[in-house]
């Protein structure tokens, strides 16, 4: 059998990290069989769905890299096979017209629910041998209701929940048509996932209670049953469920708060699966490894402090060439000054190992593209009169050492040396003055980054031009 998974999203909304992780999960599978991975659109919902909802989707694939091999399908494009395939269940006595009204309906269920009983359709217009059924009305149209089996069970071997059985007796005649003829969401999936060939159904937990109804319309079709896998919910960090305070937002914003592809998917992995005690690995690996025999039963918490760690793991590997394109347009918004600065390829590769997010990167980049504006009271602290010698004889040696961040480093300790003075003495004062702040990666890596020329510039900016005679 050809593994077929598919990814069915409906468009009433933006793809959450639920739905991104029900996709990578899918399209994990059927890679590690070799087989087909589909994507499709369950845009029934004319109420909701939204074209920008299903660009949403489509975006939060391709920015995870989750490529389809077949679709994108759209289910309203699918209508006529829906109403060919009502049509035949009509004609072969599986599904029958009902002319309840909602609000028959409704009572119907009120007084279920008076008498103790679990509020149902109660199988007025059912077909039964013998049975009598009210005069049609004249000026009601009908929904289509599929003919459930009155007796046994339902039960499916959960590739992830183990066996679930569930008695005919709890389902009652769902609708699979509405009295427009429009097709019901449950139905849709039916037919789909059999015209598809979906030979494993991968999804949340919250479609456990619609299993046992599309599983008695599979075998009234005929049709082969899949298997399926329903994975547990994921919560937030304080156990409850995950809402946007815990990050539940659409994919696409984690990009734009600086998260590379590769980390958001190494994270949704692990959220509720491993392998081992590993923590870290390509998506090459994970197909290879993937399968429901190491997937927790238990729901899932979301971490953000884990997200940010594997970030931070996967932008030092990054290529510095890849991080300047992230990083760039976030430096122009801001206003960076790029005539006379270092180039941005050796500032990324020197800030990268510090920052969790590619945002936290651009900031930390922008002290090599501003203009610095120390506080005063801060550099009258740090530079004080034995500091402003020895940085008088730091910028004097500026203007002949060899531009290496190695010799650079030598000529700073010759010159504490000289002056008797501790490196702090000069590093702080000369972060100041070169970038505004005092907190920086190596003293010896920045000045060389800036370059010479801006070195001493600001030098003299700061210590007057008689400091270099």
């Amino acid at each position: 059998m050809t593994v077929r998974t598919r990814f069915a999203p409906s468009p009433t909304g933006f793809l959450h990290l639920g739905g991104a992780r029900t996709a990578l999960y899918s399209w994990a599978y059927a890679r590690h069989f070799g087989g087909k991975f589909i994507l499709r659109i369950e845009d029934t919902d004319l109420e909701r769905s939204t074209p920008e909802a299903v660009q949403a989707i489509i975006d939060g694939m391709e920015w995870l890299g989750l490529q389809h091999d077949e679709g994108p399908f759209y289910q309203m494009q699918h209508m006529d096979r829906y109403r060919e395939v009502i049509a035949q269940m009509l004609s072969e006595g599986t599904a029958y017209h009902c002319y309840c009204s909602p609000e028959e309906v409704d009572a119907m269920r009120e007084r279920q629910r008076a008498q103790g009983d679990k509020p149902r359709y109660d199988g007025t217009w059912r077909p039964e041998t013998g049975k009598s059924l009210p005069p049609v009305p004249q000026d009601r149209r009908p929904v289509v209701r599929f003919r459930n089996p009155l007796e046994g069970d339902v039960t499916w071997n959960d590739m992830v929940k183990g066996e679930i059985t569930i008695s005919n007796r709890e389902l009652d005649d769902l609708i699979i048509a509405r009295s427009d003829g429009t097709p019901t969401y449950n139905f849709c999936v039916v037919v789909d996932d059999w015209d598809m060939r979906i030979s494993h159904v991968i999804r949340g937990d919250d479609h456990v209670n619609n299993t046992p109804r599309q599983i008695n319309i599979l075998q009234a079709l005929g049709a082969t049953l899949p298997h399926y896998a329903h994975l547990p919910m994921i919560l937030g960090s304080d156990g409850e469920k995950l809402s946007k305070r815990h990050g539940a937002v659409s994919v696409m914003e984690y990009p734009e708060d600086g998260y590379l592809p590769e980390a958001m998917l190494n994270y949704l992995a692990r959220l509720g699966w491993s392998h081992g005690d590993d923590e870290i690995f390509s998506m090459e690996q994970f197909c290879e490894w993937f399968d429901f025999d190491h997937m927790s039963k238990s729901a899932a918490q979301f971490n953000p402090e884990k997200l940010a760690w594997l970030n931070n793991h996967y932008i030092r590997l990054a290529d510095d060439a890849r991080l300047v394109t992230l990083v760039l347009p976030s430096l122009v918004r801001d206003g960076a000054h790029f005539v006379g600065a270092p180039d941005l390829e050796p500032v990324i590769a020197l800030l990268k190992e510090r920052v969790n997010t590619v945002n936290e990167l651009a900031d930390a980049a922008m002290l090599f593209y501003r203009h610095p504006e120390p506080d005063a009271d801060l550099l009258a602290k740090h530079l004080n009169d034995a500091a402003k010698q020895a940085l008088a004889d730091y910028a004097r040696r500026c203007k002949s050492v060899e531009w290496s961040k190695e010799a650079i480093s030598v000529m700073m300790k010759e010159v504490l040396a000289e002056h008797k003075l501790k490196m702090p003495q000069i590093a702080m004062p000369l972060r100041l003055i070169l970038t505004g702040q005092l907190q920086t990666p190596s003293i010896d890596a920045v000045v060389h980054l800036f370059g010479r020329n801006t070195v001493l510039q600001r030098l003299e900016h700061t210590l007057g031009s008689a400091c270099f005679q």
